[in-house]
């Protein structure tokens, strides 16, 4: 099965447990009450996403003397992309991001960290990731897994105080109501680290596609890996999926259970393997 068949496999069971929720908490009237959560979550995701987390980073649009948007501008000429707008982030944690919701409303993020530890060779292999990601439309699909996501924990929390919508003489089953409050929040984490760790690979290769060479990005995840072991990014987990390197402060503990991101090691491998004649 394709990375693509799979991701929209995946995401029509992350919005079928929207459907399941409803169902246990109030029936019929539950369940299509969760069928247009669903779709207002997805909307608000589609248009708004990347306004959102550029605010929460407090991002900075520079111009096209930076040497960030020289790089990005060679790089989405090769790979016949619109120029996105770029952004730098005030924060000495090496990291970046690309974010909107399709080619033509593109951005770039990246920390005044990893524009200092990062050559130009290895910071193309990492922008050539990020504009892969817009090219595969990555950027709308996670941010709907991980809306989604958060929408099912939310409701069941809900579930959790309220006990569900239906009355005690409709014979509500405690069980299901117990796998909405526990299960459905562990299933939806596990559906979206899932789908964001497909895309994560099919955008290492893309990127070193467009780079020329997957040497420049391995170079820089070993960077990367170690650098944010030093100088921890202190970023919202609900954006963690964005990022070139799962945060070290989000991956940390039981989360890294449920990380975005593949293990370094295991992506520096499978790029290693591209290389190979």
């Amino acid at each position: 099965m394709s990375n693509t068949i799979k991701t929209a496999f995946l995401l029509g069971v992350m919005s079928a447990l929207f459907l399941f929720i409803g169902a246990a908490l109030g029936g019929e009237q539950g369940m299509v009450l969760g069928f247009f959560f669903a779709l207002a979550t997805n909307f608000g995701s589609y248009w708004f996403s990347d306004k959102i987390v550029l605010s929460m980073y407090s991002a900075q649009e520079v111009g096209p003397d930076h040497r960030l948007t020289h790089i990005v501008a060679g790089l989405a000429q090769r790979a016949g992309l619109p120029m996105p707008r770029c952004y730098v982030i005030p924060q000495a944690s090496p990291n970046a991001f690309a974010t909107g919701r399709n080619p033509e409303h593109a951005a770039v993020a990246a920390t005044e960290g990893i524009l200092q530890i990062l050559d130009d060779r290895e910071l193309e292999g990492v922008l050539s990731h990020e504009l892969a990601h817009v090219k595969h439309r990555d950027i709308l699909i996670s941010s709907i897994a991980a809306t989604l996501a958060a929408a099912v924990m939310m409701i069941s929390r809900f579930a959790m105080f309220f006990g569900g919508g239906r009355s005690d003489r409709e014979g509500q089953n405690p069980i299901a109501l117990l796998a909405t409050i526990i299960l459905a929040p562990i299933a939806a984490l596990l559906i979206q680290t899932a789908i964001s760790r497909s895309r994560e690979y099919d955008a290492d290769a893309g990127g070193a596609q467009i780079a020329g060479t997957p040497l420049g990005l391995v170079s820089a995840l070993k960077k990367l890996d170690a650098a944010s072991k030093v100088l921890p990014l202190d970023a919202n987990p609900a954006t963690a999926h964005m990022f070139i390197i799962t945060p070290r402060s989000v991956s940390a503990g039981l989360m890294s259970l449920f990380s975005t991101h593949p293990p370094t090691d295991q992506r520096i491998q499978a790029l290693l393997q591209l290389a190979r004649p």
